[in-house]
């Protein structure tokens, strides 16, 4: 099924944008998608080829697939590649050197996965899961509770893999601190039970990702771009909430933006939903409100998407039919966030931008898991 054409001009969506040093030739961002297809850990021409090819087609930034420091248990999933070592940054160079070739730019998620990580995952099986306190998810231990000693570990691996980016071209970076990975468990107050400096009060467990962005700031130079990416919802948990009112997502947000962060990536499931009652600002709205830095949003754009009893159906990686944007277009004329992240959509149809801005909705492609697994 093709989309319907908008009622509103698509021209909101290419206007250029700068923070720093990373200009933009439009506000479309490739968001980050695990796609397990680096064998040894280390992408390959067909990686390279991926993203060159969304790049060709007039996405403005690209961030890649979750990539992970050099930490011994910040892999969770085989065919993830890593970000470190002579091999894995090789073949990252010529991934940045191919999106820049075809006039794109590019970032890395940093990443580790910390406690959802399970027995017998490579390179090293034998290394368990650890995070904060050891739990995974609400009445979970079944990881390692990481000592001092292994939370300065990861600091310092966050900023080295910050560094080696800047070195070889990448245009900014993106911590991963979202959806129940590491730095989310952190912020959690259900996988966070520590009592030092780096648990306790909802500041305290803030602190981990203040020393990681004061890390990562004293490796790399004053105007290259940190994004940093955060959401209320884990994977473990749909419903979680980190904070419940403005008051407290301010209380959140600042101390990091201090720290460091010059874009926010607020990870919705659906854009379109308010994040508090009595405004239909969403979560990356209320992130630029408070921060006043640039702000990414995402969530479900150009999929239709049903809703059965307040759930999202199809489940997150069903077959899902095109899906207009008037709403995105609104919102973006309005200034509510900066850029907006597209997901499934561009997986599925490298062409999508290119299509969006040439008015070439009958050619846009459904959502298809059987075939999305094939492609690259």
């Amino acid at each position: 099924m093709s989309q319907q054409a908008p009622t509103r001009s698509v021209s909101t969506l290419f206007r250029p944008i700068q923070c720093k040093t990373l200009e933009l030739r439009n506000r479309i961002v490739m968001a980050p998608m695990t796609r397990n297809m680096s064998p040894g850990y280390v992408p390959n021409d067909e990686v390279v080829a991926y993203y060159r090819r969304r790049a060709e087609n007039n996405v403005g930034l690209i961030i890649t697939e979750g990539t992970t420091i050099d930490q011994i248990a910040s892999n969770g999933y085989e065919g993830v590649p890593a970000f470190h070592g002579e091999a894995a940054l090789a073949g990252w160079k010529q991934v940045v050197d191919a999106v820049h070739a075809a006039g794109g730019k590019i970032a890395p998620q940093l990443w580790h996965v910390g406690a959802v990580r399970r027995p017998g995952v490579g390179p090293d099986p034998a290394v368990p899961g650890m995070g904060p306190s050891g739990i995974s998810s609400a009445g979970k231990r079944k990881a390692h509770a990481m000592s001092e000693e292994e939370v300065q570990d990861c600091i310092d691996a966050f900023a080295k893999a910050a560094e080696d980016a800047e070195r070889i071209g990448f245009d900014a970076i993106e911590l991963h601190g979202a959806h129940g990975y590491l730095i989310d468990q952190f912020f959690w107050e259900v996988t966070n039970e520590r009592t030092d400096r780096w648990g306790g009060s909802f500041e305290k467990r803030s602190q981990f990702a203040i020393d990681i962005l004061h890390a990562v700031r004293k490796r790399v130079s004053a105007d290259f771009p940190v994004i940093f990416r955060f959401s209320q919802w884990k994977q473990q948990d749909y419903s979680a909430k980190l904070v419940h009112s403005p008051e407290q997502l301010e209380q959140f947000l600042l101390p990091l933006s201090e720290a460091g962060v010059d874009i926010f990536h607020a990870s919705t499931r659906r854009f379109w939903e308010p994040e508090f009652e009595g405004s239909n600002l969403n979560l990356a709205g209320w992130t630029k409100k408070i921060t006043g830095k640039p702000t990414i949003s995402v969530g479900s754009v150009g999929l239709n998407v049903d809703f059965l009893d307040g759930t999202l159906a199809p489940k997150p990686m069903d077959n899902i039919e095109q899906r207009g944007i008037d709403d995105l277009l609104e919102r973006m004329e309005n200034d509510e966030f900066d850029m907006i992240a597209i997901g499934r959509a561009l997986l599925q149809d490298p062409e999508w931008a290119t299509k969006i801005e040439h008015g070439r909705f009958d050619e846009l492609q459904d959502f298809v898991k059987e075939s999305v697994a094939k492609l690259y």
